[in-house]
């Protein structure tokens, strides 16, 4: 059986995207991955994961003011925090993925990459990581 791993990440702003990929590696290294599944789990209401291009730095970009666009902070909601927005962010972008491992690296597209994506930092958050590997 194998344990959960945590990563402590720290944002800087509001609304940001940060690249996972040297975490990921990381983890795959230090599992001794080969064929299996990872997931990735975020634990905070305001916050969330995927799975995008990071070839080109602009679509970060297009996907944080399309969605502050889509969804503005200071829409008129009733949650009392004012992070409403945050919530309804991270519920349409998701909290988990579940990403295929094949000889010890994440199985993605040529220009994809994993996101962790805040929306309501800058804060400290976790990211809960579980490597399953296949049964042989």
């Amino acid at each position: 059986m194998t344990s959960i791993h945590v990563l402590e990440l720290k944002t800087k702003r509001r609304n940001q995207l940060l690249d996972l990929m040297p975490e990921i590696r990381a983890f795959l290294r230090e599992c001794r991955a080969a064929e299996g599944m990872l997931i990735l789990f975020v634990p905070h209401t305001t916050a969330a994961v995927t799975i995008n291009e990071n070839a080109d730095p602009d679509v970060k970009t297009d996907i944080l003011s399309y969605l502050s666009r889509l969804i503005p902070e200071n829409a008129g909601f009733r949650h009392m925090e004012g992070n409403s927005d945050a919530h309804i962010k991270s519920s349409l972008v998701s909290p988990s993925l579940t990403i295929l491992v094949s000889d010890g690296n994440p199985v993605l597209g040529t220009w994809q990459s994993v996101f962790f994506c805040e929306f309501d930092g800058p804060r400290t958050r976790k990211l809960y990581l579980k490597y399953i590997p296949d049964p042989s």
